[in-house]
């Protein structure tokens, strides 16, 4: 897992999140006559690509007659070892009609207000913005991933269930979990422990990482399973050189991939952050940060993973390799003065479309490119396809600036040398020689 690109999921619709304004809703329902809860908040039904409900289907409900003692919710039964199953009993069709949490504007207790329609729709923003899309997809997937698992064995997502969990997370690493029988790495099953506990927290419900049955399996499947991470291959400056080679000059798209690979090796950009560019500020919605171009190079404002940061680049020794006048060629031939820094290019090179580039996109270009360079052209075909992603472009300059480490850091935006070291491929690892320090 990349310490600066953790989730690399497939697409995953947004219903697949729960609405955390539905959620607040429905806290606000009304106490019963006698003080007790009416109902527990139960899970928004989660709906797969064909619609299907993927979890918990209702509010648990407390039976009156049995004392207040809380049951699991229609359709779901305990057995003698005190686990949620289906309950057989119950008739499908009044299974499926089994409300889940209410809509926004309509919440139990009445529609809500429509002076408060607005700020709901910002709410709903707010939580997008709290994390980037591609974490969400990863949320909504791994979510997915484990609702779907717990369908199979008859059991229950919701509530959370730390056993439940720990035997999760042992399918995951034995390839038990899916039909493939592939087993998840160390770093995919992190991951989809973290998005569990993500999802259980916004369903009001958290998950307690810390319990035996989740925190020991987990320490377990890290000592049994655990290997070194698989950095990708760094692109050196004669590397670059040899890939802008490959690209067509005469042609909008070479220009704007020519722009988009300098650029990125140049500021040390996560692809994300390479696309998320725009021209210049507050111009787009859905932006990341804009650029300056100045007399000395370009400044580049980012907002990242902490915060907001300013990136400088120079410009280069030569016109040909230099990051400023490939985006100024860029610009001015595809006629953008407004807008996303880097967009599609259709009609065979001729056309430039509004739409914004994806992530996926850079990371391809940077494959494409390198594997044309003959970059590592001693590796078989098979393996070098794996070697180079977006990454390749920061572990590159990384690498390559023979500057002090401090310079290095801050260009890549880390919070510590050590996290910049690991980009580090060509550093110099006994420059400090302990064992003649030691008088060996």
């Amino acid at each position: 897992m990349s310490p600066d690109h953790p989730f690399e999921a497939e697409a995953t619709s947004s219903d697949d999140l729960p609405d955390i304004i539905d959620i607040v809703t429905a806290m606000g329902r009304s106490i019963e006559a006698d003080g007790a809860l009416a109902s527990r908040t139960g899970a928004t039904a989660e709906l797969g690509g064909n619609g299907s409900a993927d979890g918990d289907l209702g509010d648990r409900e407390r039976d009156k007659s049995a004392g207040g003692r809380p049951m699991h919710g229609a359709g779901w039964a305990t057995d003698g070892e005190g686990r949620r199953r289906p309950d057989q009993s119950v008739d499908p069709a009044e299974l499926a009609s089994t409300p889940a949490l209410p809509v926004v504007g309509e919440p139990a207790s009445g529609r809500l207000p429509g002076h408060l329609d607005q700020l709901a729709n910002r709410a709903r923003g707010y939580v997008e913005a709290a994390s980037s899309a591609n974490t969400r997809r990863a949320y909504a997937s791994d979510w997915k991933h484990f609702s779907s698992w717990c369908r199979r064995q008859g059991l229950a997502p919701l509530p959370p269930d730390p056993q439940l969990v720990g035997l999760y997370i042992t399918a995951c690493a034995s390839g038990t979990a899916t039909g493939d029988k592939k087993p998840n790495s160390v770093s995919t099953i992190e991951r989809r422990l973290s998005s569990l506990t993500w999802n259980f927290a916004q369903r009001g419900q958290p998950l307690d990482r810390k319990d035996r049955h989740v925190a020991t399996v987990m320490a377990g499947i890290r000592n049994t399973h655990a290997a070194p991470p698989r950095q990708k291959e760094a692109i050196l400056p004669e590397d670059l050189i040899a890939m802008l080679e490959t690209l067509p000059r005469g042609e909008l798209r070479g220009l704007r991939d020519r722009a988009m690979l300098l650029l990125g090796f140049a500021g040390a950009l996560r692809r994300s952050e390479i696309i998320g560019l725009d021209c210049g500020r507050d111009q787009t919605e859905d932006g990341r940060g804009w650029v300056e171009i100045l007399d000395k190079g370009l400044l580049v404002t980012l907002r990242g993973k902490t915060g907001w940061r300013e990136v400088e680049i120079g410009r280069g020794s030569s016109d040909a390799t230099c990051p400023v006048v490939a985006l100024q060629t860029w610009l001015k031939l595809a006629k953008i003065g407004h807008g996303p820094l880097f967009r599609r290019v259709t009609g065979q090179g001729k056309a430039v479309r509004p739409d914004r580039l994806t992530d996926q996109q850079v990371a391809r270009l940077v494959k494409k490119t390198a594997l044309a360079a003959g970059v590592r052209g001693d590796l078989a075909e098979g393996e070098r396809v794996q070697k180079f992603a977006g990454h390749s472009l920061r572990a590159g300059l990384a690498s390559s600036a023979e500057v002090d480490e401090r310079y290095v850091q801050k260009q890549l935006g880390h919070a510590s040398a050590e996290m910049t070291r690991k980009y580090q491929r060509r550093r110099d690892r006994f420059r400090v020689n302990l064992t003649k320090a030691a008088g060996l």
